[in-house]
């Protein structure tokens, strides 16, 4: 029998090298990369500042929102037009759903939302409509991303010349290409390298559930959404994407970590991996509350490599299902 899970939580440290993953935008010839500030405590206790190259979450849910559309594709998981197309912009921008609601409630907003579409039920969107009336239906996400973030003092960014090769050198072909950016022109690209914090969160009891009645829509296949969900954020690890992977293809060389599963209503616990303890203060606290509990309600599995990463989510997905809250009273 599947066991039911309440929330799931990775927290991970990943050693990534040469890589672009993240940029900031371009100066001149000059690619600027991401930098954040990070507070963190050295060895003798005192807290430090130190800038760290660093990914944004927004691009890592991004990277696992467009696996969760191919694999709804693929499997026939329900999705609105805009989501068919991955449009950015999804639910919002499906015209049969803005007529749909129209002088509705938001509850039935919602509810329209959740059976139409997987994607916008997961990834959760903000439905602008209805100008007049400044109206908002907001649906929140199922998945949840931190920064990745550089380890202090185990990252550097290093900025590499480069050049556009031209085939023809002469006077009159560098005119011809200068006007027209066809000759060689030279540009400073970055590389980063280093370990990176990870942390993300599903909260895989509110699948197909409306947070306004406080209940489960009926008819949608939770359980098939689920496993796209985890599929998804295990995909997210083995293929990262991001900016300039056409040369710069990020070198994945050490990966480990711990998943932590809630099996009841308590969040499943993450630390993030800028502490060097963090696997063992997570076991720690899955002591504690399954100490307050009585039970097993909190499962940890650490992980020492992409492979083993790999074997605890294809068990999740193969022995888990979303758990079921006790639902209020229908609105």
């Amino acid at each position: 029998m599947a066991k039911p899970v309440y929330s799931l939580s990775i927290s991970a440290r990943a050693v990534l090298n040469l890589h672009s993953l993240n940029n900031e935008g371009g100066e001149g010839n000059q690619i600027q990369t991401r930098m954040v500030e990070v507070i963190y405590y050295d060895n003798d206790g005192r807290p430090r500042r130190e800038s760290v190259n660093a990914i944004s979450g927004d691009m890592l849910k991004h990277v696992q929102a467009e696996h969760l559309h191919r694999i709804a594709v693929e499997r026939g998981l329900p999705l609105c037009a805009p989501c068919r197309k991955f449009d950015p912009n999804r639910i919002s921008a499906d015209d049969d759903y803005l007529e749909a609601i129209a002088g509705q409630s938001d509850v039935e907003a919602v509810n329209q939302m959740i059976a139409r579409c997987a994607v916008d039920d997961l990834e959760g969107i903000l439905v602008t409509a209805d100008a007049e009336k400044k109206r908002s239906v907001p649906r929140k996400s199922v998945a949840e991303f931190g920064w990745v973030v550089g380890v202090p003092g185990a990252v550097t960014t290093d900025s590499y010349f480069h050049v556009k090769y031209a085939s023809e050198r002469s006077e009159g072909a560098a005119a011809v290409g200068s006007a027209a950016n066809l000759g060689q022109t030279p540009f400073h690209r970055p590389a980063s390298s280093g370990a990176y914090a990870i942390v993300c969160n599903f909260e895989t009891a509110r699948i197909g559930y409306n947070d306004i009645t406080q209940a489960y829509l009926p008819g949608v296949d939770r359980a098939a959404r689920y496993a796209a969900l985890l599929e998804s954020a295990l995909y997210s690890f083995v293929q990262m994407n991001g900016a300039m992977r056409n040369t710069q293809l990020p070198h994945l060389s050490a990966l480990h970590g711990v998943v932590a599963v809630s099996h009841g209503v308590a969040p499943a616990p993450t630390v993030s991996p800028l502490n060097p303890d963090f696997v063992s203060e997570v076991q720690r606290t899955q002591a504690a509350l399954n100490q307050l509990h009585g039970g097993e309600t909190i499962a940890v599995y650490p992980f020492a490599d992409l492979a083993a990463f790999a074997d605890v989510m294809r068990d999740l997905i193969q022995t888990t299902e979303p758990y079921t809250l006790k639902v209020g009273a229908p609105a």
